[in-house]
This record gives C-alpha cells, sequence and structure tokens, in this order.
C-alpha cells in the first residue's frame, strides 16, 4: 500500500491562493487514481477533487470547481492542489488519498465516497482567515 503525506498547508486570507503537495511513497503513484478530500470541525469529511493516474483525467466537486486545480508529477511521485480564491468557509484539514487502479470510475458516486480509498495521508491544516 502506499504511504502519503500531505504538505503546504497555512494560515492564508480570503482570496488568497495555496498550493498543497501529497508526496507518496512505497509505490508508483502513477498506478493510483488519487482524490484530495477536505474536513471541517464538526463536519463530515468531503470530496474535494481527483486526478487520474494519468493525469489525463479529473473532477471536481461543485464548491471548488473553477477555482482549485488538481495536477500530479508522476516521475517525483507527487499530486498537487492548487486552490485560488480561497474562501472562509475552505478551512479545513485537507487530505490526500489514492486508490489502486488509474482510470476514473465512471460513477460520481464511487469517486466522492471516502471509503473508496484504502490509502491516507495524516492531513494538512489549512485555516483561512478574513
Amino acid at each position: 500500500q502506499v504511504q502519503l503525506v500531505e504538505s503546504g498547508g497555512g494560515l492564508v486570507q480570503a482570496g488568497d491562493s495555496l498550493k498543497l503537495s501529497c508526496a507518496a511513497s512505497g509505490g508508483a503513484l502513477s498506478n493510483y487514481r488519487t482524490a484530495w478530500f477536505r474536513q471541517a470541525p464538526g463536519k463530515e469529511r468531503e470530496f474535494v477533487a481527483i486526478i487520474s493516474g494519468s493525469g489525463a483525467a479529473t473532477f471536481y466537486a461543485a464548491s471548488v470547481k473553477g477555482r482549485f486545480t488538481v495536477s500530479r508529477d508522476n516521475a517525483n511521485n507527487l499530486v498537487y492542489l492548487n486552490m485560488n480564491s480561497l474562501k472562509l468557509d475552505g478551512t479545513a484539514v485537507y487530505y490526500c488519498a489514492a486508490v489502486l487502479g488509474a482510470v476514473l470510475p465512471p460513477s460520481r458516486r464511487y469517486r466522492s465516497n471516502p471509503n473508496s480509498y484504502p490509502a491516507w495521508g495524516p492531513g494538512t491544516q489549512v485555516t483561512i482567515s478574513s
């Protein structure tokens, strides 16, 4: 099973940008479709975005589409989440998650279900202030 570690979180102001990284070890990340989730205090873990193993296919939650971009660098076993125009409700712990299988499944519900992903990082805190 691949191991994941997120980095890049911090304290920013609403409207700012931030780029998160997810570093993998113990396997070739290109063999895994990789997703980002976030969890705000007192709320359930929420799907943010997913990218296929090759990087050719992506899918976003409606709440972040047009503002966030997920990308990957398979040569270095990295996946990124570039976040622009951050909003106050984006304050959360951000997690990357991966599952073996490079192709995005057709079911949107399956893609966005945290239970579909066996590998998780410890998370990185993103705090957005006004």
